[in-house]
């Protein structure tokens, strides 16, 4: 049985509204326009693929929650007529509503025509489902089941769509299996219990930290979003005159357009989260590290300061297992996880792209972005985090998301105008979305 982990926990109590709502997305620009009989082959792909499923609770006290079959989708948003480019972000931004991974379709397949003769594909999903690598990993899946069946069909001289159930199909039972409930229970219990009582003897551990200083008069919460395409090879060059590493470089990117905005300490806490799965797969198998970084640092400094860091993560609250959050109602765990990994920037790196994501069926790609969003964010939850990357190359390039979280900056043309003065003084030529 395929049951949740702590952290795809940690995102279900999110979208709850205990914590930073998160929705991941990634989005497909090509240069002419992609036609809505492919968009519909691909989004009955994606609904019996690894991201049609949703959580069903358990019976049994201690036991996990689980994974159920679900292929009940939102229907394609596709809508004839023309997007205008400085809409694109704009509309993305929106698509992150109404995304429920427990008892509702939690994901999103979008589609627009935009005014320079191309098109945009968004692919939106809530974190409880998938992290990143996860969400690249569905669409590679979707992507390829698209590619082999056109094969297929085209050999038979027909072009027939992928088998779906029908919309509103909940997929199968509605609770996890009885048995395995008891045996997972007394595993649960098992290691929180022994852990528990291993924490203790060193003391009854610390109540957990703020998840950062408080944001006085932040009145109303703007969420902020930019995009901009590096070519890879002057990346790469960049960052070895400046002896570090194209991840590197991307940690002192963030935190030089932070300085940028106006932020007033001379030390960055950066979250790096650290992909730990060994096979693809969807679920949210990623752990969190740590670096500060001070404006003397330079990529050659980061680097070092940055593996160093993986070598250690941050650990659960207190000392105590982390399976601790699993076992006590939602509100307690979350109070005892209550900003687990924000610092004062995010810096994901998703790295290298597959191949299969770089066409849409036979459309090229001129740019793929991943990021996440904040559906329903406000001044309630408002997040330590003041600004978010996410770095992935595909082909020739790199893709540099940007989220912006702090009232400093104003709209997502003004952070926009902070990214390209960071990369020239850094030695960059990027170009917005």
């Amino acid at each position: 049985m395929d049951r949740l982990g702590v952290v795809d926990e940690i995102f279900l109590r999110t979208h709850r509204g205990l914590g930073t709502p998160i929705a991941l997305q990634g989005l497909w620009r090509t240069a002419d326009r992609v036609e809505p009989a492919l968009l519909q082959r691909i989004h009955a792909a994606l609904r019996v693929g690894p991201l049609g499923r949703r959580v069903i609770r358990s019976r049994v006290p201690g036991a996990r929650r689980c994974w159920q079959p679900n292929t009940r989708a939102h229907p394609l948003e596709f809508t004839e007529g023309v997007l205008p480019l400085e809409a694109l972000l704009p509309w993305a931004d929106t698509l992150g509503t109404d995304l429920d991974p427990e008892f509702g379709p939690g994901w999103r397949l979008a589609a627009r025509w935009l005014s320079d003769g191309g098109s945009v594909v968004a692919l939106t999903c809530s974190h409880a489902l998938a992290d990143a690598r996860g969400l690249v990993h569905a669409a590679d899946s979707a992507l390829r089941d698209v590619v082999d069946a056109h094969a297929v069909s085209a050999g038979a001289g027909r072009l027939e769509p992928i088998a779906a159930e029908a919309e509103g199909a909940g997929g199968g039972r509605s609770r996890c299996a009885g048995e395995s409930e008891w045996v997972d229970a007394v595993r649960q219990w098992s290691i929180v219990v022994g852990g528990t009582i291993r924490a203790l003897r060193h003391g009854i551990p610390k109540r957990p930290e703020s998840e950062g200083p408080v944001r006085a008069g932040v009145g109303e919460l703007g969420v902020h979003g930019a995009i901009m395409q590096f070519r890879a090879d002057e990346w790469d060059r960049v960052a070895g005159e400046h002896g570090g590493t194209a991840n590197s470089l991307f940690i002192r990117f963030v935190a030089t357009l932070l300085w940028d905005t106006g932020f007033p300490a001379s030390e960055i806490s950066a979250s790096l989260p650290v992909d730990t799965r060994d096979e693809p797969r969807v679920d949210n198998d990623l752990a969190m590290t740590e670096i500060v970084v001070d404006r003397a640092d330079t990529p050659a400094t980061l680097r070092k300061k940055a593996r160093a860091a993986y070598e250690r993560r941050m650990s659960s609250p207190g000392g105590m297992p982390e399976e601790l959050l699993q076992v006590i109602p939602d509100r307690w765990a979350y109070a005892l996880s209550k900003g687990a990994g924000e610092r004062d920037i995010l810096c994901s790196n998703i790295g290298t792209l597959p191949d299969s994501l770089r066409t849409v069926g036979d459309h090229p790609c001129i740019g793929i972005a991943a990021r996440a969003i904040h559906p329903g964010l406000t001044t309630t939850h408002l997040p330590r985090t003041r600004l978010s990357g996410y770095l992935c190359r595909s082909g020739e390039d790199y893709v540099l998301s940007l989220i912006g979280l702090d009232p400093a900056i104003e709209s997502g043309t003004a952070l926009a105008e902070f990214a390209m003065e960071a990369a020239a003084r850094l030695g960059l030529d990027g170009y917005p979305w």
